[in-house]
């Protein structure tokens, strides 16, 4: 076989996720035995003053964690009251005192141009803590996350969690 055709016959070495933002600059791997684990890291993100103006993306199949995981963080950054899943509002806001909160899902989204259809350009630009889930469905309209976490359920009931910093506040929250 010519050598070329060899290399497209390989797997690329590049993670596609990649190359829709900026490089990753910190990796975390983290295992979650049960959602206490979850809630705790959660704590300590809320802990963090970075955060209060930050973009998460949240990945993984459905029933990964990631609204279970958005739950946790806005109790620790002390949201009051039912917190619901965006699923079928797309934006579901909240605030905790003075921190403008904007929990997204994006799941029913059948093109990444009702993004800026919706208005949600104007609330990425404000100031305030934003939380996506479904990102890739709105691929190309978001801008590079501060922290994207990638949820794996286990047949236990656990969880695998990757957490890259792709911006150098993301790296400031992981520290």
């Amino acid at each position: 076989m010519r050598p070329l055709l060899q290399l497209l016959n390989q797997p690329l070495p590049v993670d596609v996720m990649t190359l829709v933002h900026d490089p990753i600059l910190e990796t975390r791997l983290l295992h979650w035995p049960d959602e206490s684990h979850c809630a705790a890291f959660a704590a300590r993100l809320a802990e963090k003053p970075g955060l209060h103006d930050a973009f998460l993306e949240l990945h993984g199949p459905l029933g990964a964690g990631k609204t279970t995981f958005v739950r946790h963080l806005l109790r620790a950054l002390g949201v009051a009251g039912r917190i619901k899943s965006p699923s079928y509002a797309v934006l579901e806001p909240h605030q905790a005192g003075a921190l403008s909160i904007s929990h997204f899902d994006f799941y029913r989204f059948a093109d990444p141009r009702e993004w800026a259809d919706a208005g949600f350009r104007e609330i990425f630009a404000a100031p305030g803590l934003k939380l996506a889930e479904w990102p890739e469905k709105a691929a190309g309209q978001l801008p590079a996350p501060d922290l994207r976490l990638t949820l794996a359920p286990a047949v236990d009931e656990s969880r695998s969690v990757r957490v890259d910093a792709l911006t150098p506040r993301g790296v400031e929250l992981l520290g």
